[in-house]
């Protein structure tokens, strides 16, 4: 039988600025390790480390722009665009303009604190 996910948890994020994490599946809120799905709220001006992380993760853009920047330069993917990083390629993320970005996350398997490996602050 379907099961009916009520609501996200609140998950830490990482990067200069607050942005807000809300994990639907994964690890954290019901237990799948093998994907994670999470929405993601960044301000204008956020930022994080960069990371390489052991999954794919796949981004869809709902609202803004989000920047992935990569080892051989960055990528604008603006809302109704989405993007795939492949696991131990080195990216970082950030959201440069105005209102900032909303996106949603799948990461294949699931995200772990672990897994991303984020350059040294």
């Amino acid at each position: 039988m379907p099961r009916l996910i009520e609501s996200p948890t609140v998950v830490q994020a990482a990067g200069n600025l607050p942005k807000r994490i809300e994990e639907y599946a994964g690890r954290v809120n019901t237990g799948h390790e093998e994907l994670s799905v999470a929405r993601m709220v960044s301000p204008e001006g956020w930022v994080e480390p960069g990371q390489r992380p052991e999954f794919r993760e796949l981004t869809v853009v709902l609202r803004g722009l989000l920047r992935v920047e990569h080892e051989a330069g960055a990528i604008d993917v603006r809302a109704g665009q989405a993007i795939v990083a492949e696991p131990g390629e080195w990216i970082r993320y950030s959201s440069p303009e105005a209102g900032g970005a909303e996106y949603v996350a799948v990461c294949v398997p699931a995200f772990a604190p672990d897994t991303v490996h984020r350059d040294p602050a």
